[in-house]
Protein backbone atom coordinates (compact mmCIF):
# COMPACT_ATOMS: atom_id res chain seq x y z
CA UNK A 1 0.00 0.00 0.00
CA UNK A 2 2.86 2.36 0.90
CA UNK A 3 4.51 1.75 -2.50
CA UNK A 4 1.29 2.62 -4.30
CA UNK A 5 1.04 6.03 -2.59
CA UNK A 6 4.68 6.78 -3.44
CA UNK A 7 4.13 5.82 -7.08
CA UNK A 8 0.99 7.94 -7.36
CA UNK A 9 2.76 10.91 -5.79
CA UNK A 10 5.71 10.56 -8.19
CA UNK A 11 3.41 10.36 -11.23
CA UNK A 12 1.57 13.47 -10.01
CA UNK A 13 4.82 15.41 -9.46
CA UNK A 14 6.17 14.41 -12.88
CA UNK A 15 2.87 15.36 -14.52
CA UNK A 16 2.93 18.79 -12.88
CA UNK A 17 6.56 19.37 -13.94
CA UNK A 18 5.79 18.38 -17.55
CA UNK A 19 2.76 20.70 -17.59
CA UNK A 20 4.86 23.62 -16.28
CA UNK A 21 7.59 23.01 -18.88
CA UNK A 22 5.06 22.85 -21.71
CA UNK A 23 3.29 26.00 -20.54
CA UNK A 24 6.58 27.91 -20.36
CA UNK A 25 7.67 26.63 -23.77
CA UNK A 26 4.51 27.81 -25.49
CA UNK A 27 4.12 31.11 -23.64
CA UNK A 28 7.45 32.64 -24.69
CA UNK A 29 7.25 36.13 -26.24
CA UNK A 30 7.58 36.33 -30.01
CA UNK A 31 7.67 38.84 -32.86
CA UNK A 32 3.87 39.06 -32.87
CA UNK A 33 3.97 40.38 -29.28
CA UNK A 34 6.04 43.44 -30.24
CA UNK A 35 4.51 46.90 -30.70
CA UNK A 36 4.62 48.43 -34.16
CA UNK A 37 2.71 46.17 -36.55
CA UNK A 38 5.53 44.43 -38.44
CA UNK A 39 5.07 42.71 -41.80
CA UNK A 40 7.90 40.90 -43.59
CA UNK A 41 7.83 41.92 -47.26
CA UNK A 42 10.99 40.36 -48.71
CA UNK A 43 13.74 38.02 -47.59
CA UNK A 44 17.12 36.94 -48.96
CA UNK A 45 19.40 34.12 -47.79
CA UNK A 46 22.47 33.05 -49.66
CA UNK A 47 22.82 29.39 -50.54
CA UNK A 48 26.29 29.06 -49.06
CA UNK A 49 26.07 26.57 -46.21
CA UNK A 50 29.83 26.16 -45.83
CA UNK A 51 30.70 29.81 -45.34
CA UNK A 52 29.02 32.80 -43.76
CA UNK A 53 25.24 32.78 -44.06
CA UNK A 54 23.84 36.15 -45.14
CA UNK A 55 20.22 37.04 -44.36
CA UNK A 56 18.47 40.26 -45.42
CA UNK A 57 14.92 41.11 -44.35
CA UNK A 58 12.68 43.90 -45.64
CA UNK A 59 9.98 44.74 -43.10
CA UNK A 60 7.17 47.30 -43.07
CA UNK A 61 6.12 49.00 -39.84
CA UNK A 62 2.54 50.18 -39.26
CA UNK A 63 3.39 52.44 -36.29
CA UNK A 64 7.02 53.65 -36.53
CA UNK A 65 6.72 55.90 -33.45
CA UNK A 66 6.08 53.08 -30.98
CA UNK A 67 7.69 50.24 -32.94
CA UNK A 68 10.17 48.02 -31.13
CA UNK A 69 12.45 47.69 -34.15
CA UNK A 70 15.65 46.71 -32.38
CA UNK A 71 13.80 43.97 -30.48
CA UNK A 72 12.37 42.76 -33.80
CA UNK A 73 15.88 42.52 -35.23
CA UNK A 74 17.02 40.54 -32.20
CA UNK A 75 14.30 37.96 -32.92
CA UNK A 76 15.52 37.34 -36.47
CA UNK A 77 17.61 34.26 -37.22
CA UNK A 78 21.36 34.70 -37.01
CA UNK A 79 24.08 32.17 -37.74
CA UNK A 80 27.47 32.19 -36.06
CA UNK A 81 29.94 33.88 -38.43
CA UNK A 82 26.98 35.04 -40.56
CA UNK A 83 25.40 38.43 -41.12
CA UNK A 84 21.77 39.44 -40.59
CA UNK A 85 20.33 42.75 -41.80
CA UNK A 86 16.80 44.06 -41.31
CA UNK A 87 15.59 47.18 -43.13
CA UNK A 88 12.45 48.86 -41.75
CA UNK A 89 10.10 50.82 -44.03
CA UNK A 90 6.94 52.70 -43.05
CA UNK A 91 3.80 50.86 -44.11
CA UNK A 92 2.44 52.23 -47.40
CA UNK A 93 5.78 53.58 -48.60
CA UNK A 94 7.63 52.13 -51.60
CA UNK A 95 9.53 49.01 -50.50
CA UNK A 96 11.90 46.77 -52.42
CA UNK A 97 10.75 43.26 -53.28
CA UNK A 98 13.99 42.24 -55.01
CA UNK A 99 16.65 41.77 -52.33
CA UNK A 100 20.23 40.53 -52.66
CA UNK A 101 23.26 39.91 -50.45
CA UNK A 102 26.46 41.94 -50.31
CA UNK A 103 26.98 45.58 -49.42
CA UNK A 104 24.10 46.85 -51.57
CA UNK A 105 20.95 44.90 -50.74
CA UNK A 106 18.37 46.63 -52.93
CA UNK A 107 17.99 49.33 -55.56
CA UNK A 108 19.29 52.76 -54.50
CA UNK A 109 15.90 54.35 -55.20
CA UNK A 110 14.68 52.92 -51.86
CA UNK A 111 17.57 54.30 -49.77
CA UNK A 112 15.62 57.39 -48.78
CA UNK A 113 12.53 55.36 -47.83
CA UNK A 114 13.79 53.13 -45.04
CA UNK A 115 13.49 54.47 -41.50
CA UNK A 116 15.87 52.14 -39.64
CA UNK A 117 18.44 49.44 -40.21
CA UNK A 118 19.41 46.60 -37.88
CA UNK A 119 22.57 44.60 -38.51
CA UNK A 120 24.16 41.76 -36.58
CA UNK A 121 27.60 40.91 -37.95
CA UNK A 122 29.73 37.77 -37.88
CA UNK A 123 31.13 38.48 -34.42
CA UNK A 124 27.64 39.07 -32.96
CA UNK A 125 27.98 42.85 -32.77
CA UNK A 126 24.61 44.58 -33.19
CA UNK A 127 24.34 47.96 -34.92
CA UNK A 128 20.93 49.63 -34.94
CA UNK A 129 20.65 52.89 -36.89
CA UNK A 130 17.44 54.87 -36.87
CA UNK A 131 17.06 57.69 -39.39
CA UNK A 132 15.72 61.04 -38.22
Amino acid sequence: MEMRKYRTAMILVIGILVAIMLWQSFSQPSVSDLKGGFTEVAFYRNENNTGPVVRVYIVTVADPESAEMEAYGNYMLHTKFGNTKVYFFPEGSPTPTDVSGGDVNFSSEFNSSYIAKYEKNASGLVVFEKKN
